[in-house]
């Protein structure tokens, strides 16, 4: 594997694009890694600091994840070196995605990302480019339909990424309007920890989690694994969070749930940062769901959860351990030798299997059906795992070997 990953890494993209605004300081990059079916899909981010080698490392992340989620194309990432608070920011997107248009248009599909709005940026600002939708390469490229189904398919991804879920099993409150682009990826970071117990062994309900990070991802994580009768023991974000040994009610993660400010958890009795960042790692737990930015989980982190008897981690957040490496640094080494670690392309591929279902010929618009569908494909790819090695270990190299004798 390690040799397959090496020969992966080393690959140069196939496209890279670079651009400079006229009227600020921002800078952009689009690296796609590979047209692999005609074709690449990955979202567009904005951060001050970001560079090149960032947007390369999440392009080929995206590769990765395609061979799980669908389409069959290859993986791309687009970034913009931008403070995403300035006031200039509509303009900067507006330039951007003006330039970026020809490859919108043929061959790549983007959407939004960490600061760049899918609904309220990507998609309108888009459209004014002259797109008619910011998946639209990937129809032109990969499925090739005709005008006629490329209509109908489009309307379909369109309507079913803002669609508001409707029942109540799926979300937190029917009134609030959730949609499936705010649920999915949590959902799809909670159902991978049912199917691997019901796989390697065991059973979801009763076992302790922590989170870590309460955005959209985080938060959603937290519900369906309450919703699931684990307990969730601790909560960790960028300001504080909340610690109960016995495990919070299902009523009381709903309650931060729906009190959550954007991606910060507000509670009563909140714990200082410093303060709990001293005391979750040691909790006794089974289950981690890293929901934050990437990069964050460190090693010292790792040995203390292991010592506390943890058992899986499912990642929300892409590349979750402190490691430079773009893939399986020594950090996520260690820890997938130790415990069962669902790597992320597995466990939060649920936007982007979302993306893949809606772009299909007519598909159901349930939300059972369009839920079912993530559970399945994480499921599938969980027991394609399992069927090469049947260990509770090594669970994460042996899914890279699968997806990257499909890459190379």
């Amino acid at each position: 594997m390690k040799e397959l990953l090496k020969r992966y890494e080393n690959k140069q993209p196939e496209i890279i694009f670079n651009w400079k605004d006229s009227e600020t300081e921002a800078e952009g990059w689009t690296v796609i890694n590979s047209l692999r079916g005609g074709a690449a899909g990955g979202g567009t981010r904005m951060r001050k600091g970001l560079d090149v080698n960032e947007v390369l490392s999440l392009a080929k992340t995206m590769e990765v994840k395609f061979t799980v989620s669908g389409p069959a194309i290859g993986g791309a990432k687009s970034g913009i070196n931008f403070d995403p608070q300035d006031p200039r920011k509509k303009g900067v997107l507006e330039r951007w995605f003006k330039a970026v248009s020809p490859l919108l248009k043929n061959y790549y599909g983007t959407g939004g990302d960490l600061n760049v709005d899918e609904i309220h940026e990507v998609i309108p600002i888009t459209e004014e480019s002259g797109v008619w939708h910011p998946q639209e390469g990937v129809f032109n490229g990969h499925f090739k339909p005709t005008e006629a189904d490329k209509i109908n398919r489009i309307g379909q991804l369109r309507h079913g990424v803002i669609k508001v879920i409707e029942s109540e099993f799926y979300s937190p409150d029917i009134a609030k309007k959730y949609t499936i682009a705010d649920m999915i990826t949590g959902f799809g970071v909670a159902e991978a920890v049912k199917h691997y117990y019901s796989i390697y062994g065991g059973d979801v309900k009763g076992k302790r989690a922590v989170i870590q990070g309460f955005g959209n991802v985080g938060s959603a994580a937290a519900f369906y694994l309450a919703q699931m009768g684990a307990k969730v023991v601790g909560i960790i974000d960028r300001v504080g969070g909340v610690i109960n040994e016995d495990g919070f009610s299902f009523e009381e993660i709903k309650t931060f749930f729906l009190r959550k400010h954007g991606n910060t958890l507000i509670a009563e009795n909140m714990i200082p940062f410093d303060e709990i960042n001293e005391r979750i790692w040691s909790l006794q737990c089974e289950i981690f769901a890293p929901c934050a930015a990437s990069r964050l989980v460190t090693q010292n982190q790792i040995n203390q959860m292991i010592s506390s008897g943890l058992e899986v981690i499912s990642s929300g957040a892409n590349v979750p351990f402190a490691d430079k490496e773009i893939f399986f640094g020594s950090i996520m080494e260690d820890t997938d030798k130790k415990v069962s670690l669902i790597p992320d392309f597995i466990s939060n591929c649920g936007m982007a299997r979302v993306f893949a279902y809606f772009m299909e010929k007519r598909v159901e618009m349930s939300d059972k059906a369009i839920f079912d569908d993530t559970s399945k494909v994480i499921k599938k790819a969980l027991q394609r795992t399992f069927a090469k090695n049947g260990s509770k270990y090594n669970i994460s190299e042996t899914a890279f070997a699968i997806a990257l004798k499909e890459l190379i």
